[in-house]
């Protein structure tokens, strides 16, 4: 017998308890984290996480935030460690000064680059670092000024579309979630990439549309194979460092005897080929003899475009590939898309509830179109008006579209607290040691909720509050984000790159429409709607709704 053939079953041994080992290790090895308090696990194989991840969690994050310290522990699956940390001192050494201890999980950057490919969401380090320095520039102001009316175009569009609509049916219910999921593809295809995605005045299926919203959810679904990634993220992370590997792994999804598995490899192939088609359309236009051709991409005033010249400007060291400008493309409209149509959804619902906020804002928004001699308002003008600001970073602030956002440590290391923390034993501790391979979840909504900062109305959706002086201990908190003394967009190295971008998307959407329309509950059935927790929070009608929905009622504005 060869040396090969004896080798097979001592490794596969070796595979088994490496397996093993990586289950019952957290549960035999002790920690200075047992100290810390937190809630019971409810299951030794998932511990908090039936809780922390189901589609009616908010109750269980309003517990962590208003019932611990600013860090809780909890378990994760087969028991590993949690820290849910919303103490800004903690959050600046994880998100800002020691952001290369706090990486994302191996898992989670590998499942992305084989998806997606090598984007901004699945590198890490001087990798990221550098495309992160070749793509901020298309991220500016001067860059949001000019694309500003193309964002208009695109509303003027979806505005024609739901007046179509409301003249096909009886009760001027519109299922607003849908229209805006179509704008903010639109607004990323037409501001970012010069492609129209959806013409807006059709309720036309779209292929594309369709794969941006179901790849979370049907990633959701892989409960099965995200615990086998769980348990062989060395393995994982080795597949990812050699492309050819993951496009094998990729291409041969199919091969797993699993419906949802294949359903997410037709999603990936979806994204992946409009992604290349997109890419190649504007290759082909730069490298074009003919000179008018090649000047719409020199002087294009979508993302693409800049990000192209940005490249073509760069050192050689600095250019990004190929493959990573098209996996850009992808990475964009996956991370734009929901973030800020479900923002916007919310915004709308919360205007419904609160109606005299949305005859305020729409009175801000009508005088000074009027001052503009009833002409669209260009990025300054929107950018400045105060009440329409105020409504968004509330909204933002109070309801989140991500809750929290997973980091994990790489090396042990010493976190310190802005305030001691009171152990189990009753013990206060300044900083925690946090051991290797420990998950911590940046908690986005215990940070902007919480009561200590914002006081005792920190869950009250009241957007006035942005137009008085905040309390004193926001600015001493020193929050390490980048919008707002908030954690919405994340801080440091990893922050959102295309933050500013979303609030002007969210901007020209709600001057446009409140411009026009009047939102109201309907009535029914369909008043009822609940808000779900997910990668990115959504509505359905009533707690049971499996289709995510937003319906409400539209009346025209009078001239």
């Amino acid at each position: 017998m060869s040396l090969f053939a004896l080798a097979i079953p001592w490794a596969a041994c070796g595979l088994v308890l490496m397996l093993v080992w990586r289950l019952v290790r957290d549960y035999v090895m002790s920690s200075s984290l047992e100290d810390v308090p937190g809630p019971t696990p409810r299951s030794l194989i998932y511990g908090n996480l039936s809780e922390l991840q189901n589609r009616g969690a908010w109750p269980f994050l309003d517990h962590l935030t208003n019932d611990y310290d600013r860090v809780v522990r909890m378990r994760g699956m087969f028991g590993k460690r949690i820290l849910w940390v919303a103490d800004p001192k903690a959050l600046h050494h994880i998100v800002v000064k020691d952001q290369d201890i706090y990486e994302e999980a191996p898992s989670a950057i590998t499942g992305r680059k084989l998806g997606m490919g090598p984007g901004l969401l699945s590198t890490l380090g001087d990798h990221h670092r550098r495309q992160r320095k070749l793509l901020n520039p298309v991220f500016s102001i001067a860059h949001l000024r000019r694309v500003t009316p193309v964002f208009y175009e695109v509303m003027n569009r979806l505005s024609k579309g739901i007046e179509k609509q409301l003249d096909t049916t009886s009760n001027n219910e519109v299922d607003l979630l849908a229209w805006m999921g179509r704008a903010a593809l639109e607004l990323i295809g037409q501001g970012g990439f010069g492609h129209s995605f959806d013409p807006l005045v059709e309720q036309t299926p779209n292929p594309y549309a369709d794969a941006v919203k179901s790849l979370v959810p049907a990633i959701t679904g892989l409960i099965f194979y995200r615990m086998v990634i769980h348990l062989v993220d060395p393995l994982v992370e080795a597949c990812a460092a050699h492309p050819a590997l993951g496009a094998f792994i990729k291409r041969w999804f199919w091969l797993v005897p699993n419906a949802r598995m294949q359903h997410v490899k037709t999603i990936l192939d979806v994204l992946h080929d409009t992604s290349t088609a997109i890419y190649t359309e504007k290759k082909i236009a730069l490298d074009s003899d003919d000179p008018e051709l090649k000047m719409r991409v020199l002087e294009g005033r979508d993302l693409m475009s800049a990000m192209l010249r940005e490249n073509m400007n760069a050192d050689a060291a600095d250019r990004l590939p190929e493959r990573e400008i098209i996996a850009q493309i992808t990475t964009f409209i996956f991370a734009g898309t929901d973030t800020t149509s479900n923002a916007l959804a919310r915004i709308l619902h919360l205007l419904c509830l609160h109606p005299d906020v949305q005859e305020k804002l729409r009175a801000e928004i009508i005088e000074a179109r009027a001052q503009n001699g009833g002409g669209d308002l260009d990025y300054d003008a929107l950018v400045a008006l105060p009440y329409l600001e105020a409504v968004c970073r509330e909204t933002l602030r109070l309801y989140a579209p991500v809750p929290f956002v997973s980091r994990q440590a790489r090396r042990d290391a010493l976190l310190p607290l802005s305030a001691p923390l009171t152990l189990r034993d009753g013990s206060r501790v300044s900083a925690l040691h946090v051991p290797q391979g420990t998950s911590v979840l940046v908690a986005i909504h215990s940070v902007n909720r919480s009561a200590a900062l914002w006081g005792a109305d920190a869950h009250v959706w009241r957007p006035e509050r942005w137009l008085e002086k905040l309390p004193d201990a926001v600015a001493e908190a020193r929050v390490p984000g980048v919008y707002s003394n908030l954690m919405t967009f994340i801080g440091g190295g990893r922050a959102c790159i295309g933050f500013k971008s979303s609030q002007l998307e969210m901007k020209v959407v709600l001057a446009t429409l409140l411009s026009s329309f009047r939102f109201s509950l309907c009535d029914g059935k369909n008043a009822d709607i609940v808000w779900n927790r997910a990668g990115i929070a959504y509505p359905t009608v009533g707690n049971d709704g499996g289709h995510p929905s937003l319906p409400l009622r539209v009346e025209r504005l009078k001239c």
